[in-house]
């Protein structure tokens, strides 16, 4: 893993604004595959079964549990091959954007768009979205979404100074929902900065 944080957010296709995604479970969800679960279950009943003599009752069981590890590994591959396809296209795009930059180094959208590109990308790189964020902001420091951006990645590596600062520039320039992230930042370094003095005591 290249990158010291996880950024829950993607830059939609025809603007620089962040769109947030749930990560965690609700109280009725499940990380467990559930085809895993099964197989592990039918070789727990067939085990007993064959305790207990039920030599037919076990090899139905056993059979099933083979049928549901054989789905597991069956979608274990198709996923594999899916995200591997996936990070080909990503890794095609990046490489376009990295092309334009070299045919336009000073334009703010192209380093925008390849930071981007390396959030969403399965393999997430939100240490060189921070460098090219940073390179956009420099170029366009009036621009309010790609310092709504920057601050965004900022926060979500934990640099809350410094994604505070952006995210103000942010609602200065016009961006009116940066006043919510600013709140819930400011919150967020005042309760560090709490902990940090009771653990000093």
């Amino acid at each position: 893993m290249h990158s010291p944080c996880r950024v829950p957010a993607s830059l939609s296709a025809d603007s620089h604004s962040f769109k947030r995604f749930a990560t965690s479970t609700t109280p009725h969800s499940t990380t467990t595959d559930p085809a895993e679960a099964e197989a592990q279950l039918c070789l727990e009943k067939g085990t007993q079964k064959l305790e207990e003599g039920d030599i037919e009752g076990a090899k139905a069981l056993y059979q099933r549990q083979l049928t549901s590890s054989l789905l597991v590994l069956l979608f274990r591959s198709m996923t594999l091959q899916f995200l591997n396809n996936i990070q080909e296209e990503f890794d095609d795009a990046i490489a376009a954007w990295k092309e334009s930059i070299e045919l336009q180094p000073s334009s703010p959208d192209a380093h925008t768009n390849l930071a981007s590109a390396y959030i969403i990308s399965p393999v997430s790189r939100p240490d060189l979205a921070l460098h090219h964020l940073r390179i956009a902001s420099s170029l366009a420091p009036e621009d309010p979404e790609i310092a709504f951006n920057l601050a965004a990645v900022l926060e979500a590596c934990g640099r809350l100074e410094e994604a505070l600062t952006y995210y103000k520039r942010s609602k200065a320039n016009g961006v009116d929902r940066a006043e919510v992230h600013i709140r819930n930042v400011s919150a967020k370094i005042l309760g560090k900065r709490m902990k940090e003095a009771e653990e000093g005591k």
